[in-house]
């Protein structure tokens, strides 16, 4: 690969990034060497498919959460959640590091990938869409992913009796967190597919399957107002259910997000602020985690 279409390096640069804003204890990502893989029991054409995303329901009484909205803690989520998949559902992301000066997020295709599914299922591609998605916490604590969120997924994945999960995550800590309950699923013979754009994070981690797209942080699903390209991205992710035979199986989307590659220089990148950006940023930073403690405590 040239040095423009190698994927960005997230667990440097959010490292480097918090160092430069004066936090200098730098984040440990999951690492895990074993990989538990579980088999798909049924033909694709025949599984019922669930999703599991870090996008948070909309809360019409939390501020801006739409298009272009700036990172908003009051939007966040700590519990996992379940809603019907018979309606389309208001979720957004908002409240979280995606890449905001590439993504726009006003099309939820690009992040939730129902409608997509939706579409596989009715032409006979998998057998049926869940009756309710999944969305799993953004948790920085890997212990509280490990010991609360993923239990609970778990739980709520086997009442279904799901046949296969695909989890399509937003930010870096997102990828980090879908990639262990991943993990987790698989321990409990669920086998699943990450549709991701964080491939250092969920590869350090390791994963059975994983579908990955050289995009900006909040298109996991594949790039906005192209439909046809995000119902065939994930059903190549979904293929991979039954074509990989080993853990650690990792598959790029043949999709370019743009020809020029400029927009992987500017992901919180500290070489291209200002002493005034950081320090904005910092303060922006301090209040959100403020805020957000004051909802998980209260």
């Amino acid at each position: 690969m040239t040095s423009s279409s190698v994927p960005i390096s997230y667990m440097q640069r959010t490292r480097d990034y918090y160092l430069a804003l004066g936090y200098d204890n730098p984040y440990r990502w999951a690492h895990y060497e074993d990989v538990p893989f579980a088999r798909l029991q049924k033909p694709l054409s025949e599984s019922k498919i669930a999703i599991v995303t870090t996008a948070a329901p909309f809360q019409s009484d939390k501020g801006d959460q739409g298009p272009g909205a700036p990172y908003n803690a009051a939007a966040k989520f700590y519990q996992v959640y379940s809603a019907s998949t018979d309606e389309d559902p208001d979720l957004r992301i908002s409240h979280i590091a995606i890449d905001r000066d590439h993504t726009t997020a006003d099309d939820i295709g690009s992040y939730f990938p129902l409608k997509a599914l939706k579409a596989l299922a009715e032409e006979g591609a998998v057998g049926e869409v869940a009756p309710r998605f999944f969305g799993l916490p953004t948790n920085r604590s890997q212990r509280t992913t490990l010991e609360t969120d993923i239990p609970q997924l778990i739980d709520d994945v086997l009442s279904d009796q799901m046949d296969a999960v695909v989890l399509v995550p937003n930010c870096p800590v997102c990828h980090q967190s879908v990639s262990l309950a991943a993990r987790g699923l698989e321990e409990a013979n669920v086998p699943t597919v990450i549709m991701g754009c964080a491939l250092d994070i969920v590869e350090h981690c390791g994963v059975p399957r994983f579908f990955f797209s050289d995009f900006p942080l909040g298109n996991s699903a594949g790039r906005p107002h192209r439909p046809e390209e995000q119902r065939h991205g994930l059903l190549m992710a979904l293929q991979l259910l039954e074509t990989a035979t080993a853990p650690r199986h990792t598959v790029q989307s043949p999709y370019i997000w743009a020809d020029d590659h400029a927009w992987k220089a500017d992901y919180s990148n500290p070489d291209k602020l200002t002493p005034e950006d950081i320090a904005k940023r910092r303060a922006a930073f301090d209040q959100g985690k403020t805020q957000a403690k004051a909802i998980r405590d209260g």
